[in-house]
């Protein structure tokens, strides 16, 4: 499993660019969502699923006492430097396929699992 610390490797770093997924960005997004498996193993929620997308992804996570979903999106890597890192968009959704949700929260990696545990608990769906 992928730790913050692994990640951390990433910030400012230029990713590849062009018409097919870079070999740099695939090694990333991989740690990245085993990353977010591992927070959710600690806090015994589901990655239910994830949108790997040509240079960004999303992912639901579904957890809580009433296994209710978030939705978290990172940015294209290429064009928003560190925002996978600074600027990560999550919020509350009804499923795994409610692409609209709930209010957008932005936080950063450092307290993502912080986050979604607050936004499980206080899901008004």
């Amino acid at each position: 499993m992928s730790n913050i610390n692994t990640l951390k490797q990433y910030i400012n770093y230029e990713f590849s660019t062009g018409c097919y997924k870079g070999n740099d960005y695939k090694t990333f997004q991989t740690k990245y969502i085993n990353y977010l498996k591992t927070i959710c193993k600690e806090n015994n929620w589901s990655l239910i699923k994830v949108n790997k997308n040509h240079y960004c992804f999303s992912a639901f996570i579904k957890g809580g006492t009433e296994n209710k979903c978030v939705y978290i999106s990172i940015s294209d890597v290429r064009y928003f430097n560190n925002d996978w890192y600074n600027h990560i968009l999550v919020r509350t959704a009804k499923n795994e396929v409610d692409y609209k949700g709930g209010f957008n929260h932005y936080t950063t990696l450092d307290k993502l699992e912080y986050i979604i545990c607050e936004l499980l608990k206080e899901l008004p769906f």
